[in-house]
């Protein structure tokens, strides 16, 4: 068979081959530079992909511009045992109060959210850093021009979310029941992951006094 003879492909099959080849996260307009298309005919592609995928084993997950292509969290202990992986690695619930605060409240200085929990979280935000749940978004225009902080694309991975606007809304928050935190590679099944992880979240700014430092415990 010749190339004149092979079946063109749809803008869709050709935006999922890009996203299955770059293997990270792409930008929309990089996608559509590569296809010679234009932004919102690639944004119609990824709707369709969006939808084809509905029930299969993988996703499309969306930070920003940036999309890229990951196994279904449904997925995620059978792909651990058939990896070897452990799944023992969780995230301690001062990790998971400060997630949730820079999830709802990005882009967050480390001072403000030092405001928010009245704690230092020098620990916690090495931690996350560490574990690449959080992703610096450049300096805050304040006085000493503290780096700005927001949830990555690891985040997304780690509690199954196709986005940010999957986040529970945050007046449900007090309503939930709190559970176990999640297992490092895939969210647990019962309850909602996102609403068990996130539940808590900090509410209140206590007073601009000295914050006492975490205790390991919480790192």
């Amino acid at each position: 068979m010749t190339l004149s003879n092979v079946p063109a492909l749809s803008l869709s099959a050709l935006v999922e081959s890009i996203l299955y080849a770059a293997g990270e996260p792409a930008p929309v307009s990089a996608i559509a530079i590569a296809l010679d298309a234009s932004v919102q005919d690639v944004e119609s592609a990824l709707e369709e992909l969006n939808t084809a995928f509905g029930g299969r084993g993988v996703r499309l997950q969306r930070q920003g511009n940036k999309v890229q292509l990951v196994t279904a969290p449904e997925a995620a202990e059978r792909i651990q045992r058939f990896l070897g992986l452990e799944s023992t690695n969780r995230l301690s619930t001062a990790a998971l109060e400060t997630l949730a605060i820079i999830a709802y409240r990005q882009p967050i200085t480390k001072p403000q959210i030092e405001m928010l929990r009245g704690v230092n979280c020098d620990g916690v935000m090495a931690t996350l850093e560490a574990r690449n749940l959080v992703q610096e978004l450049g300096r805050a225009d304040t006085v000493g021009h503290p780096m700005r902080y927001g949830v990555s694309f690891e985040f997304l991975q780690y509690f199954g979310l196709k986005g940010t606007h999957e986040l529970p809304a945050v007046e449900h928050l007090e309503t939930l029941a709190a559970a176990d935190t999640p297992a490092a590679l895939g969210p647990p099944r019962d309850p909602d992951p996102a609403e068990q992880a996130l539940l808590p979240l900090g509410s209140q700014i206590p007073d601009t006094g000295n914050t006492p430092s975490e205790t390991p415990a919480e790192v």
